[in-house]
């Protein structure tokens, strides 16, 4: 026979359980719509990767038949001077230039490889320029093997060609300077042109807008820009970006 503290403990059973399964079928219901927000975040997150890898990759398509145009247009110009060892030199420069461009399909290269890209190509434009082209790379030890998006540094040099060098006669100065600030890396390519430059995508070549937009995919959160600065000793053109050693990314 049930005594009253029984039957007590018995009522307030019956009338828990139905409030029991309801905060249980509430809490499933809850953590259901959470999971599947979560699985929506991932494939959203997902999809805005793969987005910006597909943007990535066409922007960094369209530097590679600008850079070879180039490159090909300085070795013509040699062939039509009838300068035959020079071309000569020209032509098996530039295959050293391909066979080291083409060994990796990596979408991040590090300075020093950058910097590998750039003599050979202004091996070719001093044979091309000869006494009137004068150059020199400064870097900072510290960043050489810091991780940078391929062809930056090429592109501002090319610039400096197309928009100064191949359109006014006289000496032709150039500078390029890589150094290390605050754990960022300064990337900065001076000329000796006079006249105002504006670098742009849509200029018939490639410019600031397309390196800044790379910049931007690849360290998204972090500090980048790309700046020109026209002055009456010249151009300078100046890439930040955070210092990020090969393998960290």
């Amino acid at each position: 026979m049930l005594n009253i503290e029984t039957f007590s403990l018995y009522i307030m059973l019956c009338v828990l359980a139905p409030l029991l399964g309801a905060f249980t079928l509430l809490f499933l219901f809850v953590f259901e719509k959470r999971i599947d927000l979560l699985e929506k975040q991932t494939r959203e997150i997902a999809l805005e990767k793969e987005l910006q890898t597909a943007l990535y990759n066409q922007l960094n398509q369209e530097i590679q038949p600008h850079f070879l145009f180039n490159t090909l247009n300085s070795i013509l110009s040699l062939a039509r001077l009838d300068r035959k060892s020079e071309l000569i030199r020209s032509i098996e420069t530039l295959s050293r230039l391909l066979k080291f461009k083409y060994k990796t399909n990596s979408p991040l290269i590090t300075i020093n490889e950058e910097l590998s890209y750039i003599n050979y190509y202004l091996e070719i434009q001093k044979i091309r320029f000869r006494e009137r082209l004068h150059y020199e790379i400064s870097i900072d030890p510290e960043v050489g093997q810091s991780v940078i998006i391929p062809f930056l540094i090429q592109t501002l040099v090319e610039n400096a060609f197309k928009h100064a060098f191949e359109k006014h006669i006289g000496e032709a100065f150039l500078k390029v300077i890589i150094n290390k600030k605050n754990e960022e890396v300064y990337v900065t390519v001076w000329n000796n042109s006079l006249e105002g430059q504006v670098l742009q995508a849509n200029d018939g070549g490639l410019g600031l807008e397309n390196i800044a937009k790379r910049l931007e995919i690849l360290f998204p959160g972090d500090r980048t820009s790309v700046t020109l600065n026209n002055t009456d000793i010249g151009t300078t053109v100046t890439a930040i970006f955070p210092l990020a050693k090969e393998g960290a990314m």
